[in-house]
C-alpha cells in the first residue's frame, strides 16, 4: 500500500483547485463544418437540393417549427424525405460533409493546453445525432454529441422524434450539463452562426457566459460578444485567450505558433448595420407650427 504524504496530497490539492472549469458548447452546421446536413443529405437521396431549400424557407417564413428544425421536420413529415431517408443515410451524411481544419487541436487544446483552464467540449447540434457523431468521429467523445434524435423502424425508416434539439432545446442540454459539471453559468463559453442559435446565445449572456460568432449573419452577430471569421475551427481560441483567459496579442500569436498554425492576418472592425431609404418631405422635416402657437409657447414659458 503506498504511503500518504501530507505534503503532495496538498500540493495535488491545491493544483487541481486553481484549474478554473468551463464548458466550451458549440452548433455545428456551419459552424464545426463548411455546408449543411440537409443539403448533403437532399444530394444523397437524390432529391433536389433548391426543393430542400423552398422547403425549409418557407417553413422557417412561416414558424411552423423552431429555427433549426427544418430537417427534422421533413424527415417526419414530407412524404419525400420520409420514404427516402434512412439511419444509414445519416451515418454517411456525416462521412460526407466537409468539416473546418483543426477540430481536433481545438478539441485538444480546450482540453489540456491552455495554463489554468479546462474547457469541456461540447457540441449541441439540430441536426440528427447520427450525422454528427459521425462526422465527429474520433474528435468529439459520442456521448459529448446532442443532437435530435429519432426512433427508427426495423428497416431503418425514421418512425418518430424522441429530442428536439432546436431553439430552446439547446438552452435545456446546456443547463442540465452546467448543473453536471457544477460551474457558475459565467463559465459558459457558446459558439454558433445562425438565428438557430440566438435563443441559447441570449441565454448564455444574460448569465454573464461568453458568446461568439462565427458569421456575420445580422441576427446572431448582434446577440454574440464576438464575432469570428475563418476557415480554421481554431480561430475561437483567439477571443477565449484574450478575453477570458487575459493575455495580449502577441502571446496569443505565440502560442498558436507552438502549435505550428501562424495567424497571418488579425483584423478587429466593428459592423454597423443600417437600413437605409429615401425620407419624404414630411419625415425629413416635422411641420411648423403656427406663429400664434410659437407666441403662446413662449409666454407659458415666461
Amino acid at each position: 500500500m503506498p504511503s500518504f504524504n501530507p505534503r503532495r496530497n496538498l500540493i495535488s490539492y491545491m493544483n487541481d483547485t486553481s484549474r478554473k472549469e468551463y464548458i466550451f458548447a458549440s452548433d455545428f452546421d456551419q459552424t464545426l463544418t463548411f455546408n449543411d446536413s440537409g443539403y448533403v443529405l437532399s444530394e444523397l437521396v437524390g432529391i433536389p437540393t433548391a426543393e430542400f431549400e423552398r422547403k425549409a424557407t418557407g417553413m422557417a417564413r412561416l414558424n411552423l417549427v423552431q429555427q433549426g428544425g427544418e430537417l427534422a421536420y421533413l424527415l417526419l413529415h414530407d412524404p419525400e424525405f420520409k420514404t427516402r431517408v434512412r439511419k444509414e443515410h445519416l451515418y454517411e451524411v456525416g462521412k460526407r460533409i466537409r468539416l473546418k481544419e483543426n477540430i481536433a487541436l481545438l478539441y485538444q487544446i480546450l482540453e489540456s493546453g491552455i495554463p489554468g483552464f479546462h474547457f469541456d467540449f461540447y457540441v449541441l447540434s439540430a441536426a440528427p445525432v447520427e450525422v454528427v457523431r459521425s462526422a465527429l468521429e474520433g474528435i468529439v467523445p459520442a456521448n459529448h454529441i446532442y443532437g435530435t434524435e429519432f426512433l427508427y423502424t426495423s428497416s431503418g425508416e425514421i418512425d418518430t422524434i424522441t429530442r428536439a434539439n432546436a431553439g430552446y432545446g439547446k438552452v435545456f442540454v446546456l443547463d442540465q450539463l452546467q448543473t453536471r459539471a457544477q460551474i457558475g453559468p459565467d463559465h459558459i463559453v457558446y459558439v454558433g452562426d445562425g438565428s438557430s442559435d440566438v435563443h441559447v446565445m441570449l441565454h448564455t449572456n444574460v448569465r454573464d457566459g461568453y458568446t461568439i460568432a462565427v458569421s456575420e449573419a445580422k441576427h446572431v452577430s448582434q446577440v454574440a460578444k464576438r464575432t469570428v471569421l475563418s476557415t480554421s475551427a481554431l480561430a475561437v481560441l483567439a477571443p477565449i485567450l484574450e478575453d477570458i483567459a487575459g493575455w495580449n496579442r502577441l502571446r496569443i500569436r505565440s502560442f498558436f505558433e507552438s502549435y505550428g498554425i501562424m495567424i497571418q492576418e488579425w483584423d478587429r472592425v466593428r459592423t454597423d448595420w443600417l437600413t437605409l431609404r429615401t425620407a419624404t418631405v414630411s419625415e425629413s422635416k416635422p411641420p411648423r407650427p403656427p406663429p400664434s402657437s410659437l407666441a403662446n409657447g413662449a409666454a407659458s414659458i415666461l
